[in-house]
C-alpha cells in the first residue's frame, strides 16, 4: 500500500463537496476541530452532526479512533476523521470528562486557545505563568486515557512545561517556526525542541497568517522552511497540519477569536483592514493540492521516504503510540 497522506488540522465548512475533494486529493486522514469554545453538551451536538455525515457519506468518510482505523480507511478508499478540540472548554471544570470525551472519540485537545484557560496560558496573554494546578492533573489524565495534548495556541512557557510534565509525547498540530515568520502563533526553536525531543510532533500550517509573505508565500519558501526544521529537529517529528478553513464565512473566524469571552472584536493575526479569512496561497487551495506539497518537498531535497514521513507516516506512527490507554 502506498504512503499515507494525513492532515492534522482542518476546520472547513464541511460538505459533500469537501469530502469528495479529500478523496480526489487521496487524503487518508484529517484531524478535524469539533470544538473551539463549546461546552460539553455543545461538543456532543457537534459529534452528533458528524455521526449524521458518517451515515450520509459512508463511501467517503468514517471516524477513526486508532492508527489501525486510518489504515483501514485507506484500504477502503475513505478519509478517516479524527476528532479534536482547540480549547479545553468541552471538559468544563470537570476532569472526569476527559475520559468520557476520549470514549466518544476525541483524540487531541489543546490546553488553551489564545487566552488563559483553567489549564494553561494562550499565546496572546502578556504573562505566562505556565501550567496550572488543574492543568497538571488533566495532563496526567490525558496521558492515562490517550488524549493527546496539543499546544498549538499556547504560550511558550506553558508549552515547554506541558512537554516536560507529560509522560507521553505531545503535539503542536498546526504552527510554523517563529524564526521563519514571527507571527504570535508561530513557535520559537526552544519551544519546538522541547516538544520534539520528548518524541512529539509539529504539523506545519498553511494558514496565510502563519506563512512568510502570507497569501503570497511560495511553495519553495514553505518547503525550505520544512527542510530547515528537519535539520534542527529531525524529519521524524514533522508533519502537516494545514489549518485549512475552506468555505467558511468570516463570522466563523470571528467566533474563533471572540467566542463568548469579550464583547469587542478581536482581530487575532488579522487587522481591522483585513478582518476575515485571508486567501490561501495559490498552490494550496483545498484538499486536492497535497500533491503539490509532496513535489515541493522533493524539490527541497527530501528523498521519497522522507517525503512520505512528513506527508503522513510520522503522524500515523504518533497515532499508533498515543491514541490508546497507557
Amino acid at each position: 500500500m502506498s504512503a499515507h497522506r494525513i492532515d492534522c488540522l482542518q476546520y472547513a465548512n464541511w460538505s459533500e463537496k469537501i469530502f469528495r475533494q479529500m478523496r480526489e486529493g487521496a487524503v487518508d486522514a484529517v484531524h478535524v476541530t469539533i470544538a473551539y469554545h463549546e461546552n460539553f453538551r455543545e461538543t456532543v451536538l457537534n459529534m452528533e452532526q458528524w455521526n449524521r455525515w458518517f451515515e450520509q457519506y459512508p463511501d467517503l468518510i468514517c471516524q477513526a479512533r486508532t492508527g489501525a482505523d486510518v489504515r483501514q480507511a485507506k484500504q477502503d478508499g475513505r478519509t478517516a476523521i479524527i476528532f479534536g478540540f482547540q480549547n479545553p472548554s468541552p471538559i468544563e471544570d470537570d476532569i472526569g470528562l476527559v475520559e468520557i470525551l476520549h470514549t466518544l472519540g476525541a483524540r487531541f485537545m489543546q490546553l488553551s486557545y489564545n487566552n488563559q484557560s483553567l489549564l494553561a496560558t494562550g499565546c496572546y496573554e502578556a504573562e505566562d505563568p505556565g501550567i496550572t494546578r488543574m492543568g497538571k492533573q488533566v495532563i496526567k489524565e490525558m496521558n492515562r486515557v490517550g488524549l493527546v495534548i496539543d499546544m498549538s495556541h499556547s504560550a511558550d512557557r506553558s508549552t515547554i512545561e506541558a512537554a516536560d510534565i507529560s509522560e507521553r509525547p505531545i503535539a503542536i498540530t498546526h504552527a510554523n517556526p517563529h524564526s521563519w515568520h514571527p507571527a504570535l502563533r508561530n513557535k520559537k526553536d526552544d519551544v519546538i525542541r522541547a516538544v520534539t525531543q520528548n518524541g512529539g510532533m509539529i504539523g506545519f500550517s498553511l494558514y496565510p497568517h502563519h506563512l512568510k509573505d502570507k497569501s503570497a508565500c511560495t511553495l519553495a519558501s514553505f518547503c525550505q522552511m520544512v527542510a530547515d526544521a528537519a535539520d534542527k529537529f529531525g524529519v521524524k517529528h514533522l508533519g502537516i497540519g494545514s489549518d485549512l478553513c475552506q468555505d467558511q464565512p468570516d463570522t466563523v473566524v470571528e467566533w474563533m477569536r471572540v467566542g463568548r469571552w469579550t464583547k469587542e472584536i478581536d482581530y487575532g493575526e488579522g487587522s481591522a483592514s483585513a478582518p476575515g479569512f485571508p486567501p490561501m496561497p495559490d498552490w494550496f487551495k483545498d484538499n486536492r493540492d497535497f500533491g503539490s506539497i509532496e513535489q515541493g518537498l522533493a524539490a527541497a531535497g527530501f528523498d521519497a521516504t522522507e517525503v512520505a514521513a512528513i506527508m503522513g507516516e510520522n503522524w500515523l506512527r504518533f497515532f499508533d503510540e498515543n491514541f490508546g490507554a497507557k
